[in-house]
């Protein structure tokens, strides 16, 4: 089977949920709801791919402190396949608070430096060097390049950044044959005015973007034609914390499965919606059956709108 695999540091969340508010300064406010997760980036959206049946592995950094060994609990549980490269005395993991209540949420995060050598980005090359689809995030653009000469097809994902540019990341969609922007990074990074016009933008940039549209699904550009996939119908949506990295889960799992650029954005807006009916990154999801079940009632006799 295919493999999908990527470099990147785990995410824990502390999740609080259910209070009516986000607290103002000085203010203490009780949630209703408390969970500790694994967050989002690369390691959500491998792990939800070894939940749709896929070969992952990621690479990561991981040391000997509390929320480090959880994250090991937590990825073994979930079947992903973790190689750590990590050899300092630290805590390489990256913690935040997350309040979420209606219409609003808020994040606190601690991240310490992790230093990556040569070593560590050697040790990276060997292990994904076999990989089909590699998993690209700011950093790490020499990696990326050797594993472009290897045959790997590259899927590329920024996140919101307030300096966010075609300047900055460039070299990056210059590599990438997949960018998954939400709209708003697609129209920052691109400085267009509408999803339609960003993702006609980027489509000098790379083979083929793709602008996630939140509860209207996506759209794409395939042939010069900007086309849209509509979304799930019904969904009730309670947290949208990593609902970009199911996305992503579902869109290469159609990758992987050499599926076209259509149904790989059909099969990532049906894991993206299972994953905001719940609260934190991974709590919602779609097993394999239940992936195709709900392609087949929504999808199959359906179309991309130009």
């Amino acid at each position: 089977m295919a493999l999908a695999g990527g470099l990147g540091r785990v995410n824990i969340d502390m999740l609080y949920a259910g209070m009516d508010h986000l607290p103002a300064p000085g203010e203490e406010v009780f949630s209703r709801r408390f969970g500790l997760y694994l967050g989002g980036g690369t390691p959500a959206t491998l792990a939800n791919l070894g939940r749709l049946g896929a070969r992952t592995r990621l690479l990561t950094f991981l040391g000997d402190d509390f929320f480090s060994d959880f994250a090991r609990r937590a990825l073994k549980a979930l079947g992903a396949e973790a190689v750590n490269l990590y050899r300092g005395g630290g805590m390489p993991v990256i913690l935040s608070s997350a309040m979420v209540c209606a219409g609003d949420r808020a994040f606190m995060s601690y991240m310490e430096p992790v230093e990556v050598t040569d070593a560590m980005l050697d040790e990276a090359f060997n292990a994904l060097k076999d990989a089909d689809v590699v998993l690209m995030q700011p950093g790490f653009l020499p990696l990326y390049r050797a594993l472009k000469r290897q045959g790997a097809r590259l899927v590329f994902d920024t996140g919101w950044e307030e300096d966010l540019s075609l300047e900055k990341y460039g070299a990056y969609l210059a590599l990438a044959d997949y960018y998954l922007p939400n709209r708003r990074e697609a129209m920052k990074i691109t400085g267009a005015a509408t999803p339609e016009q960003a993702a006609a933008a980027l489509a000098a940039h790379l083979p083929t973007p793709v602008v996630k549209l939140d509860r209207e699904g996506c759209l794409f550009v395939e042939g010069g034609e900007v086309r849209a996939v509509p979304p799930v119908p019904g969904v009730d949506a309670v947290d949208t914390t990593g609902a970009g990295d199911a996305f992503m889960a579902g869109f290469v799992y159609g990758l992987l499965r050499g599926e076209p650029t259509e149904r790989c954005a059909q099969y990532g807006n049906i894991t993206g919606a299972a994953c905001v009916r719940e609260y934190g990154c991974l709590t919602g999801y779609v097993t394999q059956a239940q992936l195709h079940e709900t392609w087949e009632r929504v999808y199959a006799r359906g179309a991309t709108r130009k």
